[in-house]
């Protein structure tokens, strides 16, 4: 067998849509393809990018041309300039990166949150981010106050201590300045804080930090960027790492 007859098998087996993460983990149980290659992933990398038959969906995710329709049907959308706007594509937007941070949070050992509103959503496999994030609640690390306000990022990290490692907000197409506020509110914490977003927006998340209000944030470096490739990146390498017998 071929590689890319390899790789659209296994897209096959999982549904005719899937992360490149997932391929790269799933695609050499598949024993009748050889990879005789020192760069595999980059291999399955170009596949994705040219074969026909294939189509990206988000960074990072792919899907079959011949499932199109039913994977639209579930709300998984190509993202245009006529639809960018819709809720359907924010909600899909939103979820996709929320599931992308709890899957990460988890490899790296951290207790994971999402907020009420959120754990219903679906990840692109189906699965509900309640099912993908590890807490139900929010542990009692400060003030009733201080936590409540906390209880509408979009997600955390908590580490063994149940104290918050990382705040994550993502914005599609939302107003930067709203999250800043919030991570204002919280910057007493030793917490990293980082908006995540298309990187399109970085200029305009360095024009919301120049303002006065959050001088705090920006001269102590409390707030970060983190665009949706950066993100995506470190996903495949997470699970790419996971496959090692030996971590260093």
């Amino acid at each position: 067998m071929k590689q890319y007859e390899a790789v659209i098998e296994t897209l096959d087996k999982l549904g005719g849509v899937a992360t490149l993460a997932e391929l790269n983990k799933e695609v050499f149980k598949i024993k009748d393809c050889e990879w005789k290659t020192k760069t595999p992933f980059a291999s399955i990398r170009r596949i994705v990018q040219l074969t026909k038959g294939i189509y990206k969906i988000k960074p990072g995710l792919y899907g079959l041309e011949k499932y199109r329709k039913q994977i639209e049907d579930k709300g998984i959308l190509v993202e245009t300039e006529k639809n960018k706007d819709s809720d359907a594509v924010r909600t899909f937007n939103h979820t996709y990166y929320q599931g992308i941070l709890l899957i990460i949070g988890k490899y790296r050992d951290m207790r994971t949150f999402i907020p009420n509103q959120d754990k219903n959503k679906r990840f692109y496999d189906g699965q509900r981010l309640q099912e993908l994030s590890t807490l139900d609640e929010l542990p009692p690390y400060s003030y009733p106050q201080t936590i409540k306000r906390s209880s509408t990022i979009d997600t955390i990290w908590f580490n063994k201590r149940d104290m918050p490692h990382s705040f994550f907000e993502i914005e599609h197409s939302t107003d930067i300045q709203n999250s800043l506020l919030k991570f204002n509110d919280l910057q007493d914490f030793y917490v990293r804080m980082a908006i995540v977003a298309d990187i399109k927006r970085k200029p305009e998340f360095e024009a919301k930090m120049s303002f006065h209000a959050f001088d705090d944030l920006r001269l102590n470096k409390r707030v970060s960027f983190l665009s949706y490739d950066s993100l995506i990146k470190q996903y495949e390498m997470e699970v790419e790492r996971q496959s090692f017998d030996f971590i260093l």
